[in-house]
């Protein structure tokens, strides 16, 4: 029998775990790995595969199994056979956690005592090492590191855990640690003598598995937000364990599955009120934790006194992270912790959160790439997702492979990072694209790629409106042709020029009609309002002829000139960014979402109160009126809670009448604003009062880091037309 298993089969043990399963089964022959799968010849391949089937590697995921009928000719046992050049199209897994076993080893007596680059065949990075398939020694960046005789042993040994593990490393012949401070260089314990360091106040960069963090304790929070120029946003907190965990957050049970599993992603989670939780997280109830995931991390608790520290990516805000060690040292710290292990693809700690038992992905990257999503549809297309919180997607034979979160596009470095993060995808998956897919904005900084890429690929570009392309991802994530989904963010280009967010479409990937949308509201100063937050509350006043003291005479009367020459925008962002204003949560925009995230407490404590309903004329949700019944006299977490719900409510009753008249069961929530707890919760609730089901994300981001998704696989169903 001659059987082809393809899935993620690549770097995690599995031409070992065959060799282990055909010694059970009694079976002769080979197992070879082509790059885009793994090819078993033997004598007994139903016996053997049942052993396989009944002990896969953990990283294993099988994608499908091919038998056919041949005569075996072979020699009586089984061997590995080399690889056989590079392939396409193949699964490899995501780094993964340094396992307990891993983790065991190294703090016992032995030859990887203390070895921070301790790893097996069922842990360690994986993508962000790899330059191409198949994942082979050679094709890592630990090419550079011959093996040890030692390492050489149980590399050849089929019952030791790293047999053909081709990462294996030994402080003999592996990649090691060294720590740089203004006093000299230290080859002898630098991970030990970081942790004396961190205790004692000090700021460090420290390298790791796809880039490098930021550290500290909690305890120095204050004086890194004034060094690193962050007044508010929140900082993710790496602690020891999960019984450190508990000082910090208090995790339901579904999101310790989330930190304790193999990708260590941060979980945003309800925090512990404490001096040092309010510090990492102003305003907000909740907290960005995660958990150590490198030898390293291990190896630094383990001489820490603290139980927890900030780790934040080393990178001036919204720049690529820091992968070289000569950029690491231009940012200024006092101690940097460096090795020599090259990182071959960047990728920032992935960041989510949990609705219920449903993963919400903020950004996706570390531990949860690479990822596909199956599709019918065949073709080759590139899409390059909008501007911020910025993600490619490849799509090729038959699925569609996102790219690692990337970053804001207007930073620099990002576009390039961009470029970079897509043609390593491209390689990857052997994608040639026919469709280069952008957004329809004409100034995002993605373009040019487009037009080269397009140009030497000979392939064309398509626009793809924004929340058109939300809605395509949301349908993508659930494998469904289409629905009527609430469209939900801060602002993307309407295919009529104004600002777009608050939008109820019904969209399959063929196309879209805008069924209904939130009231619009001049931008005055246009970009100027999306941080001087006082500006929307001044446009909502001038709707509504109300008085507005929040500016001089003088500055007023140049707003009113603006009212009518400001971009209109329909976005429940900026919505929600008035009301946080107006209630004295947020004055002033720091970073992306800050206002509508400060809300989000308020959200969570309020009741319905009469006075808010939304109503609808024409299918425009009246949003400015709601403004004028504001009442002081009412607890304002119960005026925000009623507004918001009141939109949330009239906007999903505007969509079943849609939903209805296409025959579809479904109504969907995808855009930014979905993020927010309390407003999917409503939206879930109306969903289900309107006898319809709700549509939700799982595994592509809700927000941009997913629009890529989207314009994908709008791009190959114009190419299967």
């Amino acid at each position: 029998m001659r059987i082809s298993i393809r899935g993620t089969v690549q770097g995690v043990g599995f031409r070992p775990a065959v060799y282990r399963a055909a010694a059970r089964a009694g079976a002769s022959g080979t197992v070879s790995n082509t790059g885009s799968e793994v090819v078993i010849v033997t004598d007994r391949g139903e016996e053997l595969l049942s052993e396989l089937m009944s002990d896969l590697p953990p990283l294993a995921r099988i994608g499908s199994v091919e038998k056919s009928d041949e005569p075996y000719n072979g020699p009586d046992g089984f061997s590995i056979v080399p690889s056989e050049g590079e392939g396409s199209g193949a699964s490899i897994p995501a780094d993964s956690a340094v396992c307990d076993r891993c983790v065991r080893e190294m703090f016992s007596p032995g030859r990887r005592h203390l070895y921070p680059f301790t790893t097996c065949t069922d842990c360690g990075p994986r993508f962000t090492l790899l330059r191409g398939m198949p994942y082979d020694r050679p094709l890592t960046s630990m090419d550079g590191f011959p093996v040890c005789p030692e390492c050489g042993r149980e590399f050849s040994s089929p019952g030791d855990r790293r047999f053909h593990h081709q990462t294996i490393a030994c402080p003999v012949c592996g990649p090691s640690y060294r720590l740089e401070t203004p006093d000299g260089t230290f080859t002898d314990d630098p991970i030990g003598r970081l942790a004396s360091m961190l205790d004692d106040g000090c700021r460090a960069i420290v390298k790791g598995w796809g880039g490098t963090h930021i550290c500290c304790t909690l305890d120095r929070i204050p004086e890194l937000r004034e060094w690193y120029g962050r007044k508010a946003k929140p900082f993710a907190i790496m602690v020891r364990d999960m019984d450190a965990l508990r000082r910090y957050a208090d995790p339901t049970p579904d999101e310790e599955r989330m930190l304790a599993s193999p990708g260590r992603p941060i979980v945003l989670c309800q925090k512990v009120d404490s001096k040092e939780t309010e510090d990492a997280s102003p305003g907000l109830d909740t907290i960005g934790v995660f958990m150590p995931y490198t030898g390293m991390h291990h190896i630094l608790f383990s001489g820490l006194e603290h139980d927890a520290l900030v780790m934040t990516s080393a990178n001036p805000p919204g720049e690529p992270m820091a992968v070289r060690d000569g950029d690491a040292r231009r940012i200024d710290a006092d101690a940097w912790l460096l090795h020599d292990q090259p990182i071959v693809n960047r990728a920032d700690d992935t960041v989510l959160r949990m609705l219920g038992d449903r993963t919400q992905y903020i950004r996706r990257s570390r531990g949860a790439v690479p990822y596909h999503l199956d599709t019918v549809m065949d073709g080759d297309a590139v899409a390059l997702g909008a501007q911020e919180n910025l993600a490619g997607a490849v799509a090729s034979g038959g699925s569609i492979w996102p790219t690692q979160y990337v970053g804001n596009g207007e930073k620099i470095g990002v576009p390039e990072y961009l470029e970079e993060a897509v043609r390593t995808q491209m390689r990857l998956t052997g994608c040639v694209p026919e469709i280069v897919a952008i957004d329809l904005h004409p100034g995002y900084a993605n373009r040019p790629f487009a037009r080269a890429l397009a140009e030497e690929s000979g392939a064309e570009i398509m626009e793809v409106q924004h929340h058109w392309a939300h809605a395509a991802s949301l349908l993508a994530d659930n494998g469904r042709e289409g629905c009527v989904a609430l469209t939900l963010d801060g602002t993307g280009m309407g295919d009529d020029g104004t600002a777009w967010g608050g939008e109820v479409l019904r969209a399959d990937l063929e196309g879209y009609r805008r069924a209904a949308h939130l009231e619009p509201i001049p931008l005055l100063g246009n970009d100027r309002a999306l941080y001087d937050i006082r500006r929307l509350r001044f446009a909502i006043d001038e709707m509504n002829g109300a008085e507005n003291t929040d500016f001089g005479d003088r500055d007023a009367a140049v707003l009113r000139k603006l009212m009518g020459r400001s971009v209109m925008c329909s976005s429940m962002g900026r919505v929600l960014d008035a009301l946080s204003y107006s209630l004295g949560v947020c004055g002033y925009r720091s970073y992306d979402g800050e206002p509508a995230m400060r809300l989000e407490p308020l959200l969570n404590r309020g009741r319905i109160i009469e006075g808010y309903r939304a109503r609808s004329e024409n299918g425009v949700v009246r949003t400015a009126e709601l403004f004028a019944r504001i009442d002081p006299r009412n607890r304002p977490e119960d005026v925000a809670y009623s507004i918001v719900h009141g939109m949330i409510d009239e906007l999903v009753s505007l969509a079943a009448v849609e939903a209805d008249s296409a025959g579809f069961e479904y109504i969907g929530l995808t855009g930014g604003v979905s993020y927010n707890g309390a407003i999917a919760r409503m939206f879930t609730e109306s969903v289900i009062s309107s006898d319809h089901l709700p549509l939700l994300h799982r595994e592509v981001p809700n927000g941009d880091c997913g629009i890529s998704v989207g314009q994908a696989a709008i791009a190959l169903r114009k190419m299967s037309r």
